[in-house]
């Protein structure tokens, strides 16, 4: 798959980002992460060993994208809530049961 990360493109195939995260530890995942083989990358690790580039001159951004392309599992910061609309409120419906308005 052609992908353009740090505004020069690369050929990049799942096969071959698996060959290049072999034998490569991962760093402490504080971001943005992706999922190769068994072990879970921040995404500027994977872009810096698959693209050779300094992680300065790409963006989480362009990575999650081209490893979601290939069929990667991406995952958002570690402890960020997800905020569902029209959720209940556990507060509310707790008081609601105990009388309160």
């Amino acid at each position: 798959m052609r992908c353009v990360i740090a505004q020069y493109p690369f050929d990049l195939t799942k096969a071959g980002v698996l060959a290049s995260m072999k034998g490569i530890r991962p760093e402490l995942v504080t971001g943005e992460s992706v999922t190769v083989g068994r072990r879970r990358y921040p995404v500027k690790q994977v872009g810096q060993v698959v693209t050779r580039q300094d992680p300065r001159d790409f963006t989480a951004g362009e990575v999650v994208r081209a490893m979601t392309r290939l069929g990667f599992t991406c995952h958002g910061r570690p402890g960020a809530t997800s905020v569902h609309v029209g959720a209940p409120d556990p507060l509310r419906a707790a008081s609601a049961l105990l009388g309160g308005a």
